[in-house]
């Protein structure tokens, strides 16, 4: 068990590899929903071998006032969620914690498959609209429940008509809030001096076929459907989309970018997510920043730091060295993490 107490503003974690940084990481993820930032199943998230399950709890500051959390896992059940000593769901907790994070495994986002893009771009969605979690979970229900049908070369158009529906309504209420997204991060971008360049970011097919239209979506699942059930899932909804980012300045595709350019593109959409909803409600997301450092030289380094110091965002960095976060001498909470014989302990370096 640990108990830390952390700053409001940067907080730098360093460290040796696998001295558990990005475990204190993961544990602020799951204040949010979802399944954290590594994606990890319930039960993986156990101390082994003993696999008890697993608790995390919470105060966490909100804009007119704090909210207490608790969450957790024992083996054989599903996490439960507490929020301000009641029962609540995942998705209550996107309107208390907005948190966003980029982890090392997000450094190929550009270049791998479009899930993970899809990810990245809800959970931004997920910081300014909190109703987007149950808006997708609504949607992938439906959508499971379809898929079931058509495995099963399920003839009934009755229920296909109302889970499509379920859908239909789910995936407009989805698309539009992507869209909304993007336009704000676009704003933000245009607005900011910063040293990170501006992506433009638009939403594609992952297959490369049109969009469809949120209003035609329903229709368009219902004439889709002997197509469907030869595949046996659902090959059209917003679970489809892509989303696709060109390097403004250089009219370059990100894909087609060196790798420390995908990083800054990256660092950039973060950086637009947390002012614009700073402008929005008054407060930035939380942000976790798994191994920043990779890839950005030391000047951008510096500049990443001095922005989010202007931020004022509450933003959890990890490191291999305390070298790496020289830069913020004086300006964050300095935390060193140790491993000791497989248990991690933490200590507050900061004067």
């Amino acid at each position: 068990m640990a108990k830390i107490d952390f700053s409001s503003g940067p907080v730098a974690l360093f460290g040796d590899n696998g001295a558990g940084k990005t475990n204190v990481l993961e544990a602020i993820s799951i204040l949010s929903p979802g399944r954290g930032l590594r994606r990890a199943a319930l039960e993986d998230m156990a101390r082994k071998p003993e696999s008890l399950g697993w608790k995390i709890t919470a105060e966490v500051a909100g804009l007119r006032q704090n909210h207490f959390i608790e969450t957790w896992y024992q083996t054989g059940a599903s996490r439960q969620v507490r929020l301000d000593d009641k029962a609540a769901s995942q998705a209550a907790l996107a309107r208390v914690a907005r948190v966003v994070w980029l982890v090392p495994a997000m450094d190929r986002l550009w270049i791998e498959a479009a899930e993970g893009r899809r990810r990245f771009l809800d959970r931004l969605t997920l910081s300014f609209m909190p109703d987007h979690a149950e808006a997708t979970l609504s949607y992938e229900r439906a959508m499971r429940d379809r898929n079931r049908l058509l495995k099963d070369q399920a003839k009934d158009p009755h229920w296909y008509a109302i889970l499509e529906q379920q859908m239909a309504v789910s995936g407009q209420i989805i698309m539009q809030n992507r869209r909304e997204t993007l336009a704000r991060l676009q704003m933000a971008q245009s607005q900011a001096q910063t040293a990170f360049p501006a992506a433009m970011i638009t939403l594609t097919s992952a297959d490369g076929a049109p969009l469809v239209s949120d209003s035609d979506l329903a229709t368009a699942l219902s004439e889709g459907r002997i197509r469907d059930m030869a595949a046996g899932r659902t090959l059209q909804g917003p679970h489809r989309v892509d989303m696709a980012a060109l390097y403004q300045d250089k009219s370059m595709p990100a894909d087609q970018c060196s790798t420390g350019e995908q990083k800054a593109l990256l660092v950039s959409l973060v950086l637009a997510n947390a002012r614009a909803l700073l402008a929005d409600i008054g407060m930035a997301p939380v942000l976790l920043l798994d191994e920043v450092a990779a890839h950005l030289d030391q000047d951008r380094r510096a500049a990443l730091y001095d922005e989010l110091c202007d931020l004022g965002s509450q933003t959890f960095m990890t490191g291999t060295g305390p070298e790496l976060f020289l830069a913020l001498k004086g300006r964050a909470q300095m935390m060193q993490i140790r491993d000791q014989m497989g248990t991690s302990s933490i200590e507050n370096l900061t004067d």
